[in-house]
């Protein structure tokens, strides 16, 4: 009986998961029909597939194919790379609140952006015009590498990395950086005070196809990077200690892993701005769901992160056409509420 009853204990479990997944994977696909169909210009199925297919008239076929494709494109690659990389950082630190907004990768690669807009005509005119869509990436990835190297070099403390003392690192550098920002932004021109001030708050508009294939492409390649980590992260909740002696060679794969993440961010950042809490909601609702072994739980925060963000840019498209809401605005809302039930949840307040 035994025997029998086996398979029957795994076999629920086993669905359940099945389950979850295909609901996931359905709702990024309804989210992203929705994304196509809906705004200032509502579209019908029919005339999204006679726009793809190049039937359909100019107006449409602009509209499906030049602006709300590609910002469905973006919104997916910046859903998924954000969350993978909460996910990540919260397994490597073995802490709940992690997220690459709060430990300052985001905030480097925000900085190294506003740099470059600002000062950047210093430099750009000796920059070949076919290189000047990937200015925004590399610089974002360099101020985010950066300062992910300088957070990690400073948290360290008797050889070992201390995951409370790398958060408040994490927090000052942030605060260095946001005052970095507000002097730049002081000392802006009216119109790069315009460009800022859009950016910084976050939107997928204005972005087209090049920017965005360069933006998706090393944001794909770095959560694809990030899924060959799921033994790591495992042992890692078993404590760094236990990690080593499992094999592991903890600081490199903590510096590689940060590393992608910093590459992943910048790239995100450097288009899009700023775009907080996705990283550290979207890893928790996917817990919730699937559980902790993080062979299951990046993709499942991977797709979860997708409807979070494109569900905010949905809403913001649509609360009061033909204005649009920054989606930072929408994201905040989500997310700063369940950062405070996390905070009161853990016991860190």
């Amino acid at each position: 009986m035994a025997i029998t009853d086996a398979p029957h204990r795994k076999f629920p479990a086993f669905n359940r998961q099945q389950s979850i997944f295909a609901g996931l994977v359905s709702a990024v696909f309804i989210i992203a029909l929705a994304e196509i169909a809906l705004g200032p210009v509502s579209l019908t199925l029919s005339q999204i597939v006679e726009a793809v297919s190049g039937k359909a008239d100019p107006m449409p076929t602009a509209i499906v194919t030049q602006i709300r494709a590609p910002r469905l494109v973006l919104g997916l690659g910046i859903g998924l790379s954000l969350a993978i990389c909460g996910a990540v950082l919260q397994g490597l630190l073995r802490n709940p609140l992690a997220d690459p907004g709060l430990i300052g990768i985001s905030g480097g690669a925000s900085a190294a952006v506003v740099v470059v807009i600002v000062l950047g005509d210093l430099v750009i005119g000796e920059i070949p015009a076919t290189l000047r869509p990937y200015l925004l990436p590399v610089a974002a990835f360099c101020g985010a590498l950066l300062v992910t190297a300088l957070i990690l070099g400073l948290s360290r403390k008797d050889g070992e990395m201390s995951v409370g003392r790398l958060i408040l690192v994490g927090v000052a550098v942030n605060s260095i950086a946001g005052a970095g920002i507000g002097f730049l932004t002081y000392i802006s021109t009216d119109t790069q005070l315009r460009d800022l001030t859009f950016w910084s708050m976050g939107s997928l508009a204005k972005s087209g196809w090049p920017a965005v294939l360069v933006s998706v492409v090393i944001m794909g390649g770095s959560s694809l990077a990030l899924l060959r980590f799921t033994r790591a992260l495992d042992l890692f909740q078993l404590g760094e200690r236990a990690a080593f002696h499992s094999g592991l060679d903890v600081m490199r794969i903590k510096f590689a892993a940060c590393g992608i993440c910093a590459l992943a961010v910048g790239a995100g950042v450097s288009i899009a701005g700023p775009i907080g809490f996705i990283g550290l909601v979207a890893p928790h609702i996917a817990r919730m769901l699937v559980g902790g072994a993080h062979r299951v739980l990046l993709p499942a925060s991977a797709l979860t992160g997708a409807v979070l963000l494109l569900g905010a840019d949905l809403l913001v498209r649509n609360v009061a056409p033909p204005q649009e809401l920054p989606i930072g605005l929408a994201t905040s809302l989500i997310g700063g509420p369940f950062f405070l039930y996390l905070l009161l949840r853990t016991g860190k307040l």
